[in-house]
């Protein structure tokens, strides 16, 4: 850092906000050998106290890929069943996943372990300072940053990644519009016991002029919210009080389960927004520094998550020269759509929970009738949640499965997820095929007689595949030009990364 000494460090990548998705993105970096260094304006030891609290199972299978989804199991409940509007009962049971379930756990207990992969991993944090300003040229991005103290200095990067929420001081710099709108203002939350339990689900209802969800951590306290569209415009800034949070809850469930002991109280509102540009040059942004929905469905952690998950292999790909600087443009290609389904999709959960007059309610029930009924529209709408259902854009003419999610298959060389954790790509291959690979690539063998050659991304979808069934040899190398896979009996296939 640049400042009284005049001297000015040169890091690989600058990522500004040490929240989940800065976390997970500087763990990946640096796993992958790339000189990293994450900007928080916090002080150290402060924790993040924000809104989230679940954990969808796409977002637990990217954390078993590093090793840490079952232990983070450990901190929270799991729960199987959402309840929303009363009547609609969503089952996560039959998930074709290893994680076919919710994970009900504070956001901090996310940040904890990722913070831990992260130093081990050899990432610099540099807390106590916020950014100020940027610029960049050809050769990399320069962030202006202010410490606590008040002392300013300058970080040089080649690409710079700005992760640091819906205030983003990176966003600003880069002046990249926002655009977007207030959904609902003034939701009330609080961590509270209960006298009269309800079901052990995550319950989302609106009833009258007000919406409530309740959702049941594990140590006891229930994360309550709710928001009462009577009481007008109230400030973030102004005071909570349980009798208030009572009341939105009494008017939206018929009971305020006898709530009390608050551990933690908070007011604020709730935007939908997105960038048009998840990339403006040699800066990136991420999670919500480039989306912000509201909290129906508990998406907006896990699409910071899966934000990063996609981002990171790219990145150092790209630094460590194994693919053009062109396939981080596949980011922006690639998030930003899910980013607009999850403003949808989120969106659509809180307006039919807000439904207030005939109609509204009349297709609430209608829609709540379908989703419970109607298997593909219930399988959709559990596949947006829980994040498994999001698929990547493939080239005409590719195979079915390119882009799409990879479940954790059995291999004879162990689950395909335990191989990701080396952050690299995966060539599985039907058994006895003959191979010649780059050592940097991963090859594993179906444990069944399945026919298909799959290649893998590092964030586990599909690259490319094939179903050619005739003895031959699979050759696969990463060149500067990206990854190539080949079958001696076909046509040399270039594969792009994306």
């Amino acid at each position: 850092m640049k400042g009284t000494t005049g001297t000015t460090s040169q890091r690989h990548v600058v990522v500004v906000g040490a929240g989940p998705t800065g976390l997970l993105l500087a763990g990946d970096l640096a796993a992958a050998g790339i000189a990293v260094t994450v900007v928080e304006r916090r002080p150290p030891g402060i924790s993040n106290l924000t809104r989230a609290f679940g954990v969808h199972a796409r977002t637990l299978e990217q954390l078993d890929a590093r090793g840490l989804a079952d232990e983070l199991l450990t901190t929270g409940r799991i729960i199987t069943r959402l309840r929303l509007f009363g009547s609609l009962s969503v089952d996560l049971s039959g998930l074709p996943s290893r994680y076919p379930c919710m994970l009900v756990t504070p956001q901090y207990e996310v940040e904890r372990l990722l913070l831990r992969r992260a130093e081990q991993n050899g990432a610099t944090f540099v807390y106590g300072t916020e950014v100020t300003g940027l610029a960049q040229d050809e050769a990399g991005v320069t962030l202006d940053v202010r410490r606590g103290d008040g002392t300013a200095g300058t970080l040089r990067a080649v690409y710079a990644v700005g992760a640091d929420g819906v205030r983003s001081a990176v966003r600003e710099a880069l002046g990249v519009p926002f655009p977007g709108h207030a959904v609902i203002k003034s939701i009330v939350l609080a961590d509270v016991l209960l006298a009269r339990e309800p079901d052990r689900t995550v319950a989302l209802d609106g009833r009258g002029s007000a919406f409530g969800f309740i959702v049941p951590f594990g140590d006891g306290y229930w994360r309550v919210g709710g928001w009462d569209r009577t009481r007008g415009e109230i400030p973030d800034t102004a005071p909570v009080g349980l009798d208030e949070l009572r009341e939105i809850v009494r008017r939206a469930f018929g009971s305020d389960f006898g709530m009390h002991e608050a551990r933690w109280m908070s007011r604020f509102h709730s935007d939908e927004r997105q960038v048009p540009h998840y990339r403006v040059g040699r800066v990136l942004l991420a999670g919500d520094a480039a989306h912000t929905h509201s909290p129906a469905g508990g998406q907006g952690m896990n699409t910071g998550l899966q934000d990063a998950a996609n981002l990171g292999w790219k990145l150092a790909a790209v630094v460590n020269g194994q693919a053009p600087d062109g396939l981080l443009d596949s980011y922006h290609d690639e998030r930003h759509p899910v980013g607009r389904a999850v403003l949808r999709s989120s969106g659509a959960l809180v307006r039919l929970a807000m439904a207030h007059t005939p109609l509204r309610r009349g297709l609430r029930a209608v829609l709540t009738l379908a989703a419970g009924h109607v298997r593909p529209v219930t399988r959709g709408a559990v596949g947006r949640i829980t994040g498994i259902g999001y698929a990547y854009g493939a080239p005409r003419g590719a195979h079915p499965l390119t882009g799409r999610r990879v479940p954790d298959v059995d291999l004879t060389e162990g689950r395909l997820y335990a191989l990701l954790r080396a952050g690299r790509f995966v060539l599985i291959t039907p058994r006895g095929a003959r191979t010649e690979h780059d050592e940097r690539l991963t090859v594993a063998h179906w444990a069944s007689d399945r026919r298909t050659t799959l290649l893998v991304r590092p964030d586990g979808y599909a690259a490319w595949a094939s179903e050619i069934t005739a003895a031959g040899s699979v050759t696969a190398r990463i060149a500067p030009g990206g990854m190539r896979v080949s079958w001696t009996s076909a046509p040399r296939t270039s594969i792009p990364h994306t």
